[in-house]
């Protein structure tokens, strides 16, 4: 596989079926091969996922990948869509969790565009091959850098450092034979999995904002947060830690109070977190159609 491509060859995952009871019939070989495969990469990203926490928690926010209810819940908003073409964006996708979710139920002509600071999680997406099956059909791209970074992040990253080839190195304002530096893309879905309460206010802001102008109107953005940070954070952190934590949680509901549709709670996640989902300003309902409480099955929150 060559990075800028993430994936090639259109193989679509075959679609779970009931089937008899398994007592009379042993499994297969290839099945029972196949299944432990899949629980070793688990088990793999898991404790890469642990690593990466210890080595750099503020960026991580958890120590674990997020469990599968909580990884329907972000994906919510690409399985229920209009009859067209969708345009997803993942920023913070970890070791792919989501990802691969968004893959399976994405569609043919489709857009994804996963967003990873993290090189070490880059690479473990780079070399999933659940979503090398199917990259080409839904023009994966993969970005190693901060969303921050866009529309200057394209390809993924050859080096070490969490950003792409493609600052503007000539000073030419990212105009290259008199082109112009390309615009954002625009998004019918974002699914963000920042940990903002580990950032300060300005910077949550700054996010947030972003995401409003890359979704087009009517767009839907979900995120997630873990319960009980609030209470952690006193018994951990120090009175200004407290503080930041409760001036981002101010910021967030106040943003999920202008924009948010419904919410969550996951309980059977490590550790419990709550899902939102949002919708920017303007134009009708472009990813779902749910009413609030069917909402809840979508984002999460801090």
């Amino acid at each position: 596989m060559t990075p800028p491509q993430l994936c090639h060859g259109p193989t679509s995952p075959a679609s779970p079926a009931s089937a008899p009871s398994r007592a009379a019939t042993p499994e297969p070989a290839n099945a029972v091969t196949a299944r432990a495969a899949r629980q070793g990469r688990s088990g793999g990203d898991g404790w890469l996922f642990l690593s990466e926490a210890l080595r750099a928690f503020r960026l991580t926010g958890a120590v674990a990948p997020s469990g599968v209810e909580l990884v329907n819940a972000l994906a919510v908003p690409a399985t229920s869509r209009p009859d067209r073409p969708l345009s997803v964006l993942e920023v913070g996708a970890g070791t792919g969790a989501v990802t691969r979710r968004l893959v399976r139920v994405l569609r043919a002509g489709d857009r994804l565009h996963v967003v990873e600071p993290n090189p070490r999680f880059a690479q473990r997406l780079r070399t999933d091959e659940e979503l090398s099956r199917r990259g080409a059909e839904l023009g994966l791209r993969l970005s190693t850098c901060r969303v921050q970074d866009l529309p200057g992040c394209g390809p993924p990253a050859t080096g070490d450092d969490g950003r792409d080839g493609n600052e503007d190195k000539d000073g030419d304002g990212g105009r290259e034979g008199g082109g112009p530096r390309a615009v954002a893309e625009r998004y019918d879905v974002i699914v963000s999995g920042l940990p903002f309460t580990n950032f300060e206010p300005a910077e949550v802001r700054r996010v947030l904002d972003l995401y409003l102008r890359l979704l087009v109107p009517g767009g839907e953005l979900t995120y997630f947060g873990y319960l009980g940070t609030s209470a952690a954070r006193l018994l951990t952190s120090g009175p200004r830690q407290g503080s930041r934590h409760r001036a981002v949680l101010r910021l967030l509901r106040r943003f999920e109070e202008d924009y948010g549709l419904g919410s969550r709670v996951v309980w059977r996640n490590v550790p419990p977190a709550r899902a939102h989902l949002l919708r920017a300003p303007g134009g009708g309902r472009t990813a779902t159609d749910a009413a609030p409480e069917d909402a809840g099955a979508v984002g999460a929150g801090p």
